[in-house]
């Protein structure tokens, strides 16, 4: 799996549904700063 394209994804979808980090975050019990790695590509595997 792409983890840069898999990033994008995942920061389109949440820009489309108006959301920030941190609500995404809240919604799927993860932290902000979790979410950040995932949309930059560099979470561990």
């Amino acid at each position: 799996m792409d983890n840069i394209k898999t990033g994008a994804l995942i920061r389109e979808r949440r820009k489309e549904k108006g959301l920030t980090q941190r609500e995404l975050a809240e919604r799927l019990h993860a932290t902000d700063r979790a979410v950040s790695k995932w949309e930059r590509g560099v979470s561990r595997s």
